[in-house]
């Protein structure tokens, strides 16, 4: 699991969509859009953070109300991406938006991770 980076974050708000380095980084990916204070958040982190590496796959993440642009960037997420909850992850394969969700099991996680 990688952290996003103030850049990639920022980038995305400018651009309206996070850009190929994170999307593309492998041919599934997930990014989890968060804050530190949800529980949900929490048991999400658990079992993603126990997760076997994987070639083909990569997870990012950002905590983004203990971040410098937390305003501005909780702004996007909830007027361009249009989800106002925590945590939103958002999956990508082939570099193009596959499935969105909220909280999620982690056999669901991986389902939507690989599309099935």
């Amino acid at each position: 699991m990688r952290k996003l980076s103030g850049e990639d974050c920022l980038d995305a708000i400018r651009e309206g969509e996070f850009g190929p380095g994170v999307t593309g980084a492998a041919d599934a990916v997930a990014v989890v859009l968060t804050q530190s204070w949800c529980p949900q958040w929490s048991w999400m982190r658990s079992y993603l953070d126990s997760m076997p590496a994987d070639a083909g796959s990569e997870v990012f993440w950002v905590e983004y109300d203990l971040e410098d642009f937390f305003e501005p960037f909780m702004e996007f997420k909830e007027s361009s991406l249009g989800n106002d909850q925590v945590p939103y992850v958002r999956y990508y394969r082939g570099g193009k938006l596959a499935a969105e969700s909220n909280y999620i099991d982690s056999g669901g996680f991986r389902r939507r991770l690989r599309g099935r």
